[in-house]
């Protein structure tokens, strides 16, 4: 596995302190925007940490397809908490299943194509709702224009969450080395977008 460099720790640094002021000044319209928001930041701080300390290693843990679902699946629910409030409880329902099918069919059979499909599925709905819906609204004029920017993040963490995600299930969209070789900048560029965008909510 790839060696982790001082590059690759100071842009997980970076990250992990943009994820940090993010929490604290993120703000939903409710009380299940405001914890979800916090649970996704919350989550890529302390993965951003672990890999820091313990270098790309940490990514070999079989916990890992199931912690990365947390950050889209958390920030597409504050997002349709704050905006689109009618549909809250049915994402909810589809957020907590989606979480827990993922977590059975990874540890029960995880080789499967139930297994990828899952997986596959729950990633893509929860990435697109983070791409289009804040470009849908910025488009609308509601909020700015700039909250666009959390759409880009959406496609970047759709696209992280993808490669890692097969990576892990063993099934690689790119060799591991590239994979390893962008997740840092990938994860820095995705969180300068969510912060970027918030801001202009």
């Amino acid at each position: 596995m790839k060696k982790i460099s001082v590059l690759d720790r100071i842009l997980l640094l970076i990250t992990g302190l943009l994820a940090a002021y993010q929490i604290v000044v993120m703000e939903g319209n409710s009380p299940l925007a405001t914890w979800s928001y916090t649970i996704a930041f919350g989550v890529l701080l302390v993965a951003g940490l672990l890999i820091i300390i313990m270098g790309f290693e940490v990514l070999d843990s079989p916990w890992v397809v199931i912690v990365s679902t947390i950050i889209p699946l958390s920030l597409s629910l504050g997002l349709v908490a704050d905006y689109y409030q009618a549909w809250t409880t049915p994402y909810l329902i589809f957020v907590v299943v989606g979480f827990l099918a993922i977590v059975f069919t990874r540890l029960a059979k995880p080789e499967t194509k139930l297994a990828t499909f899952t997986l596959a599925f729950v990633h893509g709905v929860a990435g697109l709702t983070i791409f289009l819906l804040p470009l849908f609204l910025a488009f609308g004029g509601t909020p700015t224009m700039g909250f666009a920017l959390v759409g880009i993040g959406g496609a970047l963490i759709g696209v992280g969450g993808l490669l890692l995600a097969f990576l892990k299930a063993g099934k690689p969209i790119l060799p591991q080395n590239t994979i390893l070789t962008v997740l840092p900048g990938l994860l820095l560029l995705m969180t300068i977008c969510f912060v970027a965008g918030f801001h202009f909510a």
